[in-house]
Order: C-alpha cells, then structure tokens, then sequence
C-alpha cells in the first residue's frame, strides 16, 4: 500500500436517496485525513451519468443534487483496476486505490455496483453482492437472520398489485406500517392507524417498488447497533443507541423528515440498559451480520420490547451525514469519525489483496 491512499468517494446515484448520499459523502470527505487520503470525487447523476463530482457537494444546499461535471467511467478491466476516464477525451483523470460508495439505496446498496466493482477488481468499502442485496430487500434480510435464531417482526409481503387479505388484516392488528420492500431512509413508508386508510399507503409503497412489506406495530424502544469489521478480521458491535421521541414527531413514527429535516428526536448513547440487554443486543447484531455475510460494516436496527430484542432491519451503507447513528455510536465507542472512515477503508484493501498497513 502507498503511504497516500487514492481514494474515489462515489455519491449521488439514481435512487430516491439520491440527496442524503451527497450530504453523507461530504461529510466522509470532509473526514478523511489528508495527510493520508487523496479523494476523487465521482458523482452520479439522478439520470445515471457518473461525473467529476465535488469535494463539498452539499454546497449549502439542504437536499443537494449532483448536476454537472464532465462525464467520466471507471474501467471494468482488472488491468486497469481503478481507473476513471474522461468519455469524452479517453484521458485517464484519476487512478485510485479503492471505492467508497457512499450511496443508499437502489443501484447503489443493492448489490448493483458492487457487482460492477467485483468485475473491476478494485477494493471498496462495506458488504458484497449478496450481502448488499439480501440487505436491501427487507423480505430476505428477515428470512437470513430467522434463520440465525433472530426475532423479527410479524409481516406479510405482496407483490405486484396484491392486496391485504382481511385473515392477515385480523393477524397483524392495528397500527401497521407498509413499507417498500427495498428502500431506504424510510422514503415510502406509511403508518397505518385505521384500516380505511390503508390503500393510499399501499398506493404510496407500491410507486417506489413492486413488492412492499406490511408489518405489525412494535411497542418499544428503537434502537440501533453500529458493527464494524476490523483490517485483522475482528467483528464488533458498538454500545446501542436508543432513540427518543420518535413518535412524537409529525410523521408519527421515525420518518424521512423526522431523520433528516426536524430536530425533535434524540439518542441516547449508549442506551440505558443493564448490561445483559446490551451485551444480547450486540451479539445479535454481530449473528445478523453474519447471517447475511455482511463485510466492513452494517447498522442493525432492533425494537426492545417487553418479550425482548426484536430486528426491524439492517442497513449495510448507513447513512454518514453529521447526526447520522453509526458514526455517533463508533464515537460513543471509543472510534471517532476520522479513526472509523480509515478503519473502513483499510479493511476493505486488506480483504481485497492482504496488504499490510
């Protein structure tokens, strides 16, 4: 390994998440320690169009876009591992060490890109095929860690224009939340109090996916568990962290605007648990992780409720913005933010070829 990394921060991309993926990466790049780290910037356009990006690409704006930047490609040839070329000219204007996409939700979390950088040969940073995808689709993250020993949440999946029979209506109960099946920051997501509203939300998942989950309300504490892979193999959990007035806010439950636009909802870090709760909050994290074979990293997000843990997710890019929970749980941990984003990265360079530091 170089002693100066060259490292490409890839954001934007084509799915409704498109905005908090800028916000997040600006705040990575802002991290990354240049003594250490030479960043490209490559954004992705809502169109598709990968682009020269911007070391600051929030620019002041509260939902920022990526627009223009010349046209560029990152090389599928292992030969040419980590290279970016200009389209238009066919000059190479960047060879990097290794990728950090730091891009949520479809054709960014899903599995997609990371199977192109598998076909590139170049390293990056967070989970592979398989695990991105599993991660992604809610349906199949559930079915994975079932099968681990987890608890997860009473639900039933309709596809393609299906409709909730009234058998599962009287089994599910009242709230429910409706949901995409694979999303992300909470985008779609609908809270369901009264059955005569149901089908407006059903309308409202069924427009971000053809498949959408519908699940029974959970009463208790929301929490969430960074875990982190280490360069030496290790895997750890990070101490919890319980969310507080979540409910209380406008959405009602912990929604897109509630995450990312009010300022009405805290964590507590780590959470006020004995250390029993803890310690099988963070084994089931790390059993998650595992279930779904995850790399890097992932956030797992649980219900505490009176008959115990119970997994609502897993999020295998979480998102990196200032109030974001996986780098304040890392924080609350003893791993600061710069410490987290070069622990990443050197994980993802020492799985891919066994560098040494």
């Amino acid at each position: 390994m170089s002693a100066v990394i060259r490292i490409a921060v890839v954001y934007g991309g084509r799915s409704t998440e498109h905005s908090i993926s800028c916000i997040s990466a600006g705040s990575i790049m802002a991290h990354l320690d240049p003594e250490v780290y030479e960043v490209f910037p490559v954004g992705i356009r809502r169109d598709g169009t990968w682009v020269r990006g911007e070391i600051d690409p929030v620019g002041g704006e509260a939902l920022p876009e990526v627009r223009g930047g010349a046209e560029i490609a990152l090389s599928i040839n292992p030969s040419r591992r980590g290279e970016f070329t200009d389209v238009a000219t066919g000059e190479t204007v960047a060879q990097v060490d290794v990728v950090f996409p730091v891009l949520h939700g479809q054709f960014g979390e899903d599995g997609t890109i990371q199977g192109m950088f598998e076909l590139s040969g170049i390293p990056y940073v967070g989970p592979g095929v398989l695990a991105s995808a599993s991660g992604m689709d809610k349906e199949y993250t559930k079915k994975l860690v079932a099968l681990a020993g987890i608890t997860v949440t009473p639900e039933v999946i309709l596809r393609g224009g299906e409709l909730l029979l009234d058998e599962d209506k009287q089994r599910l109960g009242l709230p429910v939340f409706v949901k995409p099946a694979n999303g992300g920051s909470s985008i779609g997501v609908s809270k369901v109090t009264t059955w005569e509203d149901f089908d407006a939300a059903l309308h409202q998942a069924y427009e971000c996916d053809s498949k959408v989950i519908v699940e029974s309300e959970q009463v208790g504490d929301e929490v969430e568990v960074g875990v982190l892979e280490f360069p030496d193999g290790r895997i750890e959990a990070s101490v919890p962290a319980k969310l507080n007035g979540t409910d209380a806010s406008a959405e009602g439950f912990y929604g897109f605007e509630t995450k990312y636009m009010e300022e009405g909802v805290t964590a507590t870090i780590p959470a006020p648990y004995d250390a029993s709760l803890i310690a099988t909050l963070q084994d089931q994290a790390v059993r998650a992780f595992n279930a779904l074979n995850c790399k890097g990293l992932a956030r797992v997000d649980f219900f505490v409720t009176d008959k115990g843990p119970v997994l609502n997710e897993i999020n295998t890019m979480p998102g990196f913005t200032a109030i974001s929970m996986y780098p304040q749980v890392w924080n609350a941990s003893g791993i600061d933010y710069p410490k987290l984003l070069d622990t990443l990265v050197r994980t993802a360079l020492r799985a891919a070829d066994g560098a040494t530091d």
